[in-house]
């Protein structure tokens, strides 16, 4: 039986921890190439990736924007964004990385999974899928992921290697 491993993390402290990311921004972005797949409502961006909302950034080498249908203001409202190949997202405090990732904006929460890697200052935390609320800005990191280069356990998940949590956490300075 997989033992289950899950750390909540409130990594910012202060203000930054109440700052809630405008998910209302529009979303810019940047591809060496675009596909646009109309009928399907989405396209398909490739190459050096680079999309850009308020003060986050994500970026990956490849990311299909998946859109309502639904057009306001002349632009399609996105959806979802699905990110794969290096996948970096940088907040002003937090910088994440993985091999995958899901922008749900509906629900305004990143899913990263496959060798996820989080760090604040000189806290550092690894895992195999992290979960970030943009509302809240509660980041979840545990040892499992849905893809990623560990072992199959039931259920259809996939462990880390260790399937733990592990990461470095910074101490304050003693005079």
């Amino acid at each position: 039986m997989k033992r289950a491993v899950l750390l909540t993390l409130l990594l910012a402290s202060g203000a930054a921890a109440q700052t809630r990311h405008n998910t209302n921004a529009p979303i810019d972005f940047g591809a060496d190439t675009i596909e646009l797949q109309d009928r399907a409502n989405r396209a398909v961006l490739s190459g050096n990736v680079a999309v850009r909302q308020a003060e986050m950034s994500l970026n990956a080498a490849r990311m299909t924007v998946n859109y309502t249908g639904q057009v306001v203001g002349g632009n399609p409202q996105v959806s979802r964004l699905d990110a794969a190949g290096g996948v970096v997202v940088r907040r002003p405090d937090q910088t994440a990385r993985s091999q995958y990732a899901v922008y749900d904006l509906n629900r305004r929460v990143i899913t990263m999974v496959g060798a996820v890697t989080l760090t604040q200052g000189g806290n550092t935390v690894n895992g195999g899928r992290l979960t970030i609320n943009l509302d809240t800005g509660r980041a979840v990191i545990d040892g499992s992921s849905v893809r990623g280069g560990g072992t199959a356990a039931p259920g259809g998940t996939t462990t880390t290697p260790s399937g733990r949590v592990t990461g470095t956490f910074s101490v304050p300075k003693r005079n």
